[in-house]
Parts: C-alpha cells; sequence; structure tokens
C-alpha cells in the first residue's frame, strides 16, 4: 500500500522540490506584513478548522457513523448492557489468545522485515546504480498488490502443486510435495516481509540518503573505522528514521487479515481474523465490536506513538540533497555485495508473482499433472460466458468497473486530501492539527468486516442511502487511499521556498495568483504521485468491497476470489490471469509514481 521521504508530512524541514529551485535573497523591499501574508502561503494561512472541513466531514459521515453504528447496534444485543458485555469478551480465553498471537506475530513479522530491508536501505540511500528507479518500483508492488493474488502467487510458487514442489518432485522422484510451507507461521512471516520491506527501504534509504557524509568523513578523520563511524555517527542519526519505519510495519502487520486467514490457515487467529469469524460464521456481533474497539484502541496508540517519532526526524542533523551523498559502487567487492543482494532482493519479491504469471499462461497435459504447455486460452476465456448464465458478469467488465472506481476514488482522495496536506504542512501546527494527524490513519487500522457492516447499518436512510449505490465502494477506497495521499502531499507542500512567495507577492500577485502560478506548479508532480497510488490502492481493494459491492459491478479482486473458490482448472487459470493483469497494472502504476516522484519528497 505509496510512496518517499520519512520526514514527519506535519513538520518537514524545508528543502528544495526540484533541483533548479534555489533559494532567492531577502527583498529589502518586502514589508513586513507582505512577508507575514505570504511566508506560509496563501492558502496555509487559512484557519486550521477552515482547511479541515471537508476531511472531517468525509470522516465523520462515513467512518466515525458507521463505525459508531454497528457498534451501538452489537452492544445493544449484549446480556447485562455494553460494560458487562465488554467485559465479559475481553476476559475471555479467545480474545486473550487471538490478542496474544497478533502482537507475537506482528513483532516477528517487524524484526524480519528489518533485518531483510535496512541492508537495502543502506544501498538505495547511499548508492547510485543502474535500474534503480525500476528496482524501486519492483519493490512497492507487494505493498499495494491485493492480498489474493499475493496468496494466490505463494500458492504458484510453493504451495503443494507450486513450481517449486513439482520441480522437487521431478527431479527426485518423490510422491509427496516435499515444502510444506502453506498454512504455517512461516508462511505468515514470509508473506509479512514481502508486503512490508519496502517501507523501510523507502524510510529508512530515503533519510539516510540525505544525510551529511560529512559527519562521518570527520570522524574517520578523528581515527574511527567503519564499524566504530557506523555504530557512533549514522546508526544514532538513523534511528528515528528505523523506529519510524518498524512502528508502521508494525502496524500493517497488527491488522493483517487476508495474509492470516489464506496462508496461515484456520489455526492462526488475529483480532482482524477472530472479527471475520464472530461476525460473519457466528453472527456474535457483541464480541465483534469488542474486537474491534480493541484494534481501533491499539491502532490510535500506535499511531500517535507514529507520528511523535516522525516528528523527531523533522529536524535532523545536517540533512544534504541527495545528488551529493550518494556515490557510484565502484569496487569489485562492492558491486559483488550489491549485485548479491539485489540479484536475492528480486527473487524474494519477484519470484511469487512470477511463479503466478506463469501459472496463467500454462496448463498441464494429460489426465495428471506430468507437464505443462504454453497457453492464452486462460486469458480468452475472460470475455467469455461459458455457462451462458444470465447473471455472469465476465471479468472483462470487472476490469473496466475498477478502473471506474478507481477514478472516482482519485478524485475524492485529492479533494480531500490536499487541504489536510496543507493544514499538516504549516511551520506552526495547531492543537487542532496534532490531534487529527494520527487520527487520519485510523481507517488503516480498522477492521474491514466491521466498517463494510457498519455501511450497510448506518447508510440505509436518506439522504444516506446508499447501500444500493455504486458509489459506496470508491467511498470505502477513498478511506484506505486518503491518508496516503495526505503523507505523499504534505512534504512537498512543506519543501515550497517562502522566499517564492515572498517574490510573486512583492511584484504585485494576490494570494489566489500565488496559489496558481507559484504552489500548484510545484506541486502538480506529488499530485500525480499521489493519484497514482491512490488508484493502484482502489484496484487492489478487497477488504471493505467483499461485503459492499453489487452482484452486477464486482471489481477485479472480487471477481478473483470467486474464480478461485470454485473448483476447476479453468477458473483457476482464469484467476491467475486476471491477477496477472492486476499485478500489471499496478507495476505501471508504481514505474509512474517513480517517474513523477518529486526529488526526495514523500513519506511512502
Amino acid at each position: 500500500m505509496n510512496s518517499s521521504n520519512p520526514h514527519h508530512p506535519s513538520q518537514s524541514q524545508s528543502h528544495s522540490v526540484t533541483e533548479s529551485q534555489t533559494p532567492l535573497p531577502p527583498s529589502p523591499v518586502l514589508s513586513s506584513a507582505t512577508e507575514k501574508r505570504v511566508s506560509k502561503g496563501p492558502v496555509s494561512q487559512s484557519p486550521s478548522l477552515l482547511l479541515w472541513f471537508l476531511p472531517l466531514t468525509f470522516l465523520a459521515l462515513f467512518y466515525f457513523y458507521p463505525l459508531g453504528s454497528i457498534l451501538e447496534l452489537s452492544f445493544s444485543r449484549a446480556e447485562g448492557g455494553i460494560l458487562a458485555g465488554f467485559w465479559n469478551s475481553v476476559s475471555s480465553p479467545t480474545v486473550r489468545n487471538s490478542l496474544g498471537f497478533t502482537f507475537k506475530q506482528a513483532f516477528y513479522s517487524t524484526l524480519l522485515t528489518l533485518v531483510v530491508g535496512l541492508p537495502g536501505a543502506y544501498l538505495f540511500g547511499r548508492h547510485r546504480f543502474k535500474g534503480k528507479k525500476i528496482l524501486r518500483a519492483l519493490t512497492g508492488v507487494p505493498f499495494v498488490m491485493p492480498t489474493l493474488v499475493v496468496a494466490a502467487g505463494f500458492y504458484a510458487l510453493l504451495g503443494p502443486n507450486g513450481w517449486a514442489n513439482d520441480l522437487l518432485m521431478r527431479v527426485f522422484q518423490l510422491d509427496t510435495p516435499p515444502i510444506q510451507f502453506v498454512n504455517t507461521f512461516a508462511a505468515i512471516l514470509t508473506a509479512h516481509v514481502f508486503y512490508n520491506t519496502t517501507i523501510v527501504l523507502r524510510l529508512v534509504g530515503d533519510y539516510w540518503s540525505r544525510l551529511d557524509p560529512r559527519l562521518e568523513s570527520a570522524a574517520r578523520v578523528l581515527g574511527a573505522d567503519s564499524w566504530r563511524t557506523l555504530k557512533e555517527i549514522t546508526l544514532p542519526l538513523i534511528t528515528p528514521a528505523i523506529a519510524a519505519a518498524a512502528l508502521l510495519v508494525f502496524i500493517f502487520d497488527f491488522t493483517s487479515f487476508g495474509v492470516i486467514l489464506i496462508l496461515g490457515g484456520p489455526q492462526f487467529s488475529t483480532l482482524e481474523v477472530e472479527i471475520y469469524y464472530q461476525t460473519i460464521s457466528l453472527f456474535n456481533l457483541p464480541l465483534a465490536a469488542t474486537l474491534s474497539l480493541l484494534q481501533v484502541g491499539f491502532t490510535l496508540v500506535l499511531t500517535i506513538a507514529y507520528t511523535r517519532i516522525t516528528a523527531g526526524l523533522s529536524q535532523p542533523v545536517n540533512l544534504s540533497s541527495a545528488k551529493t551523498t550518494q556515490n557510484p559502487i565502484i569496487s569489485r567487492r562492492g558491486k559483488l555485495i550489491a549485485g548479491t543482494f539485489i540479484l536475492a532482493l528480486l527473487v524474494f519479491l519477484i519470484s511469487p508473482l512470477a511463479a503466478l504469471a506463469g501459472r496463467s499462461i500454462t496448463t498441464f497435459t494429460g489426465g495428471g499433472e506430468t507437464g505443462s504447455i504454453f497457453t492464452l486460452a486462460f486469458y480468452q476465456a475472460l470475455a467469455q460466458n461459458p455457462q451462458e448464465s444470465l447473471f455472469y458478469v465476465p471479468p472483462t467488465t470487472a476490469l473496466g468497473v475498477s478502473f471506474g472506481y478507481g477514478l472516482i476514488t482519485v478524485v475524492l482522495a485529492l479533494v480531500l486530501g490536499l487541504p489536510a496536506a496543507w493544514a499538516l504542512a504549516k511551520k506552526n501546527l495547531t492543537i487542532l492539527d496534532r490531534i487529527l494527524d494520527p487520527v487520519l490513519m485510523l481507517p488503516l487500522g480498522t477492521s474491514a468486516v466491521t466498517l463494510g457492516l457498519g455501511f450497510l447499518v448506518a447508510l440505509d436512510t436518506p439522504p444516506l442511502d446508499l447501500r444500493s449505490s455504486p458509489l459506496l465502494v470508491p467511498i470505502a477506497h477513498t478511506l484506505v487511499a486518503f491518508p496516503f495521499v495526505v503523507r505523499s502531499l504534505t512534504p512537498a507542500l512543506s519543501s515550497i521556498q517562502p522566499n517564492l512567495r515572498q517574490a510573486a507577492s512583492v511584484l504585485g500577485a494576490s494570494p489566489w495568483q500565488v496559489f496558481k502560478l507559484i504552489d500548484l506548479p510545484l506541486i502538480g508532480r506529488a499530485m500525480l504521485v499521489a493519484a497514482t497510488f491512490a488508484f493502484t490502492i482502489s484496484l487492489g481493494e478487497f477488504g471493505a468491497s467483499s461485503l459492499i459491492v453489487r452482484p452486477e459491478y464486482p471489481t477485479v479482486p472480487i471477481v478473483i476470489y470467486r474464480l478461485l473458490s470454485r473448483p476447476g482448472a479453468l477458473n483457476y487459470g482464469q484467476a491467475m490471469a486476471l491477477s496477472t493483469i492486476l499485478m500489471g497494472a499496478t507495476l505501471a502504476g508504481m514505474l509512474l509514481m517513480e517517474h513523477f516522484r518529486v526529488g526526495e519528497v514523500g513519506e511512502f
């Protein structure tokens, strides 16, 4: 899931947006009143409440209201009242076990993600090499891929009939698959590392790339070797960035759903999985509501801690441009180490997706799985209705629906995210700004099942009778994409040089002209990045869509789930083909984001 600058979006230190943008000298004719009027930009001078009006209204109507409605309905069914139901649920062994495993898997997943990501963060942060942008884009693809697609990729690679087991069984003449990967704790950890490695690469790598190399040079001049310099100079400086990345990874692992449900199997249960099970299978709404409150509460605490940590990144020691800190790899030993790591990273991140793509163009020969041949039949079948059902929706229609929902999500996310980003880009944040900053990320930590049910319960009366409206899906997608858009736009807004606005004001520009002629062109590329991120997130969203999507307007992930749920080689092949198309669209989006990315600006 965007992307990258570990600066906290609300307090990012100013640096140039483009290489040609240089600070202007102070104007001697600039009055103090004019300087005060334009120093923070015409839009950021607006009261915080005015800037937050649209985002707060959206969150109130489509997050807090549905969530409150489903929680109220759930606890009203609890025996003994709300407090009694809450206490009984919290004290149950089921909740304690789910909560304990949630923390356990999140902790180990985060630790392994740091082990894999930190060497890459150093490589991305301190060196230039060919193919860096493409590699960076490739590492970001898993983050926004739907869980179903990733699960299908791991099944195609390491499942009982996957490529790896198939090869080993052929070579060693085995009767049973030697690799037992699916439905294991190792599968959960591997998938989480697969998803979240890009967070460490981007947050830590980008921060590392801007540390002034003269600090390390001074330590070496004073007699420190490489290890002592790393221990006493570099690590203390990048520790806040590592902590921020680790906390963000922990948040995503803590709220993981699809990975646990599909790759972990029924023996593993996190808070999110237990919410799904209690709601869908047992219809135990009081317990599901309790678990939802626990998850939202923990997420709020974690996001507050995240914003506090990243706030410390706004005033690091001697930030520099990445072009002055990054060097090409010259030594043969360095090239060998870097090449080995890049190859290992590519194999780890690309092999499941490549295995998935391979399954979409191969079919088994004969009655048994004794061989495979190349075929495009699965792609051709996407436009066919083999059973001639009147209720059949071809996957090609789902592609059009997903693209339409994606465009609506982009518009909504930008309209809501731009004023919120401006509010957080101010130099002096108000109390309201500081409170709402972590609140923006709450939808990411809320159970999609609970929120989807809340939509169905709350949005059933005019003027918010949207249960039968196709707009409900892009609204749900916007809740997920909105925080990422804010995180992408805020550093770009913070980086605009105040002297540019001052010069425009001296030349007679009105506040609106300053915004249109100075601010907007400079954040244009950041808006393209944010829009692309919102679009790719919308393409891959599955959790909330599974409950609220209309049968005649399914999204691509919904159709993939339906195909995987049906028996037969054709359905499986179509699911692989559609997953490959979605993967290609996601990759194209990530490449566009890297192309339009504004220098060193962006949190994700």
